[in-house]
């Protein structure tokens, strides 16, 4: 079988050996439920409590402030509707870019159809949000901003910090959705000034199905699921040991490996980058050159379907993708494309290469191998693509 070259981690990362290694003990003998007062219970028990230490430390906070969840998604659902919850009595309006993640942007459309109003905040040619509309957008109604670290997309990485300054001078709860930041670049909650903070697991080589929300210490938030008094009373369910026990494993490898991390595979990137630009004409970066996550490249190619282009790459060998995996069966065009001034057509036309840390040059090279080829097919094929 040929060597699949993997180039899809915005989606998805593998399993680091590491972490499953840490994680087997507990889904075979250490099977015990962390709320068991007995051997087995406690000894649960004290691997969710090294897994929240673990995590606190990558964000640089303290381990009471983590909850841990199913995911980003969930994550961002319980910021979003939690906070409104515990402060309509002060407003009803929050505050969101147009390029925020399904997660976060489908929340807020079910908070409209409850009584709040939403203001979608828009962003340059770049994908970048500019902090000064945010500030002009508040009124004193404004309970919830919630924008993005870096944008699964096309990889730019907005002004949290500058965004994080005008609502802490507010008082204004400030919600990121960081999981595609965590564990890639520094995710420090203290020098962003966020309230809470959204991550997965499964996105920096732990497992799926487990991920956790930051909340600052005298944050208000109600409850998302109840039930039992699992994780401080905030959020009921039966401890997912397993996988909170990878996701701390994972926390820990992040820290270790981050910079080496970061300067490989940054290096591949301008190098995929630069060779894709010089090969392939009528094509177009999507996102900021400078302010952007290390392994992200997204093109549009004028003239072929995104679509097209994702199944001639995997039958040359090469896992990628035409957007976010979470709507990859909609036929609509990328809300953030569109979002960027793209047309329709041209957002139809995007391929969106996330790098990590176990791609090689070798990988580079086969992609800058077949990938003009392939664009070149298509576009003879196209009715739409005037040469």
């Amino acid at each position: 079988m040929n060597k699949i070259v993997y180039m899809d981690h915005a989606a998805t990362t593998a399993l680091d050996p590491k972490v499953l290694e840490v994680m087997m003990p507990y889904l075979t003998y250490e099977y015990g439920n962390a709320g068991g007062i007995y051997s087995l219970g406690r000894n649960a028990g004290e691997a969710v409590h090294v897994a929240r230490a673990q995590l606190a430390n990558l964000l640089n906070s303290t381990p009471d402030e983590i909850y841990f969840t199913s995911g980003g998604t969930e994550s961002d659902n319980w910021a979003i509707k939690g906070v409104c919850d515990a402060r309509k009595k002060y407003g009803n309006h929050i505050i969101t870019t147009a390029i925020e993640h399904h997660a976060v942007l489908e929340t807020c459309k079910y908070m409209e159809k409850h009584g709040y109003e939403v203001t979608y905040i828009p962003v340059d040619e770049n994908g970048l949000v500019n902090p000064k509309d945010i500030e002009q957008a508040i009124t004193d109604k404004t309970i919830l901003v919630t924008c993005m670290h870096a944008n699964n997309e096309i990889g730019t990485i907005e002004p949290v910090e500058e965004i994080g300054k005008i609502c802490n001078d507010r008082h204004i709860h400030f919600h990121v959705d960081a999981v595609q930041t965590t564990g890639h670049i520094e995710v420090d909650v203290e020098r962003i000034g966020c309230n809470s903070l959204a991550l997965s697991s499964h996105k920096f080589y732990g497992p799926k199905g487990v991920g956790a929300m930051y909340l600052k210490k005298g944050s208000v938030c109600t409850n998302f699921m109840l039930g039992g008094g699992q994780e401080n009373n905030r959020r009921a369910s039966t401890h997912n040991v397993a996988g909170i026990v990878g996701l701390g494993k994972a926390s820990e490898l992040a820290l270790l490996n981050m910079n080496e991390e970061y300067n490989q595979t940054i290096i591949l990137r301008d190098k995929l980058i630069k060779t894709i630009e010089e090969t392939i004409p009528d094509c177009k970066l999507n996102g900021d050159r400078v302010k952007r996550l290390p392994n992200n490249i997204n093109f549009i190619f004028k003239g072929i379907e995104g679509e097209s282009l994702i199944l001639f790459l995997d039958m040359a060998g090469v896992c990628a993708s035409s957007g976010s995996a979470c709507t990859s069966g909609s036929l609509d065009p990328s809300h953030v494309l569109l979002a960027i001034g793209l047309k329709h057509e041209e957002a139809h036309g995007s391929l969106r290469l996330t790098l990590g840390k176990d791609n090689t040059e070798e990988d580079i090279n086969l992609v800058a191998e077949k990938l003009p080829g392939i664009v070149n097919r298509l576009r003879e094929m196209s009715p739409l693509y005037n040469k």
